[in-house]
């Protein structure tokens, strides 16, 4: 982790699965970024988990709860361990299933979403489509992409609307929230 209370820790990866965790660099820039757009952290979906590098990270850094949705059950695992690691299991939960089965059945509003799905996917933006319209958004929802600078992301998953777009590296970061 690179900064709150699991500053330091390493997080074990899975090897042998797709997973491809967000560099420390990428972390740091996508809560750099979110500094100055919110600080309501209360509720937070780490969808394409991983490791689970992103939610450990919010939750290190002050998140209250942090859901991660993982489809690979060896991934699963690995998040359950490195939240044990970190002793921040008490303020997370792991569903081990794909994305958009959990958000058709997920019934909370999140204040943010971390999405950082497979670069070779070309099907994040049916996914956000999805996520735009569910009952896990609300008008102050915060929705953060990581995503390949090969993969072009519209501006506008309606209602979403795109606040900023960086890239860093390999990586691209688009940060979203409801227009209007």
């Amino acid at each position: 982790m690179i900064a709150g209370s699991a500053k330091g820790r390493p997080l074990k990866v899975s090897k042998g699965t797709p997973t491809r965790p967000a560099t420390e660099l990428v972390r740091g820039a996508i809560f750099s970024m979110l500094a100055s757009i919110t600080d309501n952290w209360e509720q937070v979906l780490d969808l394409f988990s991983g490791s689970g590098s992103l939610g450990i990270e919010a939750l290190s850094r002050g998140a209250g709860f942090v859901d991660f949705v993982e489809r690979e059950p060896k991934a699963c695992d690995i998040i359950k361990e490195n939240l044990a690691n970190t002793g921040l299991s008490e303020r997370a939960h792991v569903y081990c299933c794909n994305v958009a089965k959990a958000i058709s059945f997920l019934d909370k509003t999140y204040n943010l979403v971390l999405a950082d799905p497979p670069y070779p996917d070309k099907t994040i933006g049916k996914i956000i489509d999805q996520l735009a319209v569910s009952r896990l958004i609300s008008r102050d929802s915060v929705v953060v992409v990581t995503h390949s600078p090969h993969l072009k992301l519209e501006d506008k998953y309606p209602p979403l609307e795109l606040l900023k777009e960086r890239r860093h590296g390999d990586s691209c970061i688009n940060i979203y929230r409801k227009g209007g």
